[in-house]
């Protein structure tokens, strides 16, 4: 709570004028104390309220994006080398020791302020700020979660997902992806979706904000917005829309049944999509 008190005392002072470099050196070590705990994970950007489900399972600490945001203003620019590569920016990349339990393929990236948990495979991909990747996934090719991504445990992002970032508006939720989600090859999951524990979502499926989601696996269609539920199998769908120039189809996401409880956590997606005779 202290180091809260800190952050939005400083968020107060600077929207109020205050020039971030009259910070006090007390100020800018409470910063970089919040990365550095972010980096080891013992901090999060959003945490998951015990024993709730659904969208509002989760909780964002708003102020940790702020202190993100901070870190951003206090860093400098500068020349970073990590051996035959360098790089020149305000954030280092997330150095690696061995002792962590990641394997970590070159030439993946993980952005300090980051954390990847014991048992994560990074293919080469990229984590920013304020993610959290949590045990047993894997961050397949070309992968990238976004900044404040909430990853869970047993979750594959298959080759080109694309995992939106957040940090303004700071009330605003990151995406949040939870355990034994298989997300398939070049999918878009972006501001603040929320995919539920176990979903399986088929390769090339957009989700944003205003993505209509329908679920068409009973004789009544139940739309949702930004919100896949548990279990769910989600395919590429379209929707006509009439336009002034006339009616066009335009993206949306279909659920088309549940995952089954006798499916392997591990099962490949095509596996999965089979049971409903869906090649994707």
């Amino acid at each position: 709570m202290i180091l809260e008190t800190v952050i939005q005392k400083i968020d107060k002072d600077l929207r109020e004028g205050m020039n971030v470099n009259d910070l006090s050196s007390e100020d800018t070590s409470a910063i970089r104390e919040v990365i550095q705990l972010l980096d080891h994970g013992k901090l999060r950007v959003a945490e998951k309220i015990p024993g709730a489900t659904g969208p509002q399972s989760w909780k964002v600490n708003e102020w940790v994006k702020k202190a993100i945001l901070q870190y951003f203003r206090i860093q400098k620019m500068q020349l970073m080398e990590t051996n035959e590569f360098n790089y020149f920016d305000k954030i280092a990349p997330k150095k690696w020791t061995g002792s962590e339990g990641v394997r970590v393929v070159p030439p993946a990236i993980a952005r300090y302020g980051s954390f990847l948990n014991s048992g994560c495979i990074m293919m080469p991909s990229y984590v920013n700020i304020g993610a959290y990747v949590d045990s047993g996934t894997m961050v397949d090719t070309w992968a990238t979660v976004g900044s404040c991504g909430q990853i869970g445990k047993n979750v594959h992002l298959s080759g080109g997902v694309g995992i939106g970032g957040v940090l303004e508006p700071t009330q605003a939720a990151p995406v949040i992806i939870e355990d034994n989600v298989f997300v398939g090859s070049r999918c878009i999951i972006v501001e603040g979706a929320f995919i539920e524990e176990g979903a399986v979502i088929g390769a090339g499926v957009t989700i944003t904000s205003s993505t209509k989601i329908l679920d068409v696996s009973g004789p009544d269609v139940k739309e949702y917005k930004a919100y896949v539920p548990k279990n769910s199998v989600v395919i590429p769908g379209t929707i006509n829309k009439k336009f002034a120039a006339g009616e066009y189809g335009v993206n949306c996401a279909l659920i088309i049944g549940q995952r089954k409880p006798s499916t392997d956590l591990k099962t490949s997606l095509n596996d999965t999509l089979r049971d409903f005779q869906i090649s994707v």
